[in-house]
């Protein structure tokens, strides 16, 4: 177990450096951004409220958790599988099964992407609003895979922090890192009072990686990758986060049956 924590913070380390090339590749495309048409940015602010009720109450962003049970059930082959069964799985099984949502969404998001990339500007509206809520609905997955309920405002506000932790700079990933290693997750709901600069910040992260989808029948295969490589993110993110408070639990469970 040991072991395994040791490859999570060998991640989070070269997560803290890959700052730098995202800030300085984003640089030309900063201007760009501010001559994005008026509606896509309004669609955008609708879509921020939007999120505002998934953090709250999980609002249509909230995947069905019972029919991701029943699709890991198929994946490892048991009988109508709970979250507590989950939780009692090998750390390898619930990587498995990570990995297989991730994977299935990553299909789903090249296809949205390659879809909307063929009306290039036009159609740019729908794939945004698309692929942030098919990066919920990941993360939602993943946090089955590990044993924790989506439904619980808990694990909707650690998702929200797993986001914010794509987007920040070194400083801000250290910050959330601590933050969520040293089990202060009950406090992040206060702390999220600013969510509204967590999904700006999200937004004007990738934003210029859409610009190119604007062009005609060309944006079909950007948008393919962008949205693959988006979900590919988030997805290793949640894993690795998730894993990590799954890893420490264990370790604390077995630590406090040798002090027993």
């Amino acid at each position: 177990m040991a072991k395994e924590l040791k490859k999570i913070e060998k991640w989070e380390k070269s997560q803290k450096g890959l700052f730098f090339w995202e800030k300085l590749l984003r640089l030309p495309f900063a201007a760009l951004d501010k001559v994005t048409p008026r509606f896509i940015h309004e669609k955008i602010e609708k879509l921020l409220d939007e999120v505002a009720k998934y953090i709250d109450n999980g609002g249509q962003y909230l995947a069905n958790t019972s029919a991701t049970l029943e699709k890991a059930s198929k994946r490892l082959k048991e009988k109508d599988l709970t979250l507590t069964d989950i939780q009692q799985l090998s750390i390898q099984e619930m990587d498995e099964l990570a990995n297989a949502f991730v994977e299935a969404r990553q299909k789903n998001a090249k296809i949205q992407g390659a879809t909307t990339g063929i009306g290039g500007i036009f159609t740019l509206a729908i794939d945004v609003p698309f692929v942030l809520g098919l990066t919920l609905k990941t993360l939602q997955e993943v946090a089955v895979s590990y044993g924790y309920a989506p439904t619980k405002q808990e694990e909707r506000v650690f998702m929200v922090k797993c986001m914010q932790f794509l987007s920040s700079d070194i400083v801000g990933k250290r910050a959330i890192l601590e933050e969520l290693s040293e089990g202060k997750r009950e406090q992040s709901l206060s702390q999220l009072q600013g969510w509204r600069e967590v999904f700006t910040t999200y937004r004007d992260n990738w934003g210029w990686k859409k610009l190119f989808q604007m062009i005609p029948i060309a944006g079909m295969i950007f948008g393919a990758y962008v949205n693959k490589q988006a979900i590919g993110d988030i997805g290793e993110i949640g894993t690795m986060l998730y894993r990590k408070r799954r890893i420490l639990e264990r370790l604390e469970q077995e630590k406090n049956l040798q002090e027993s």
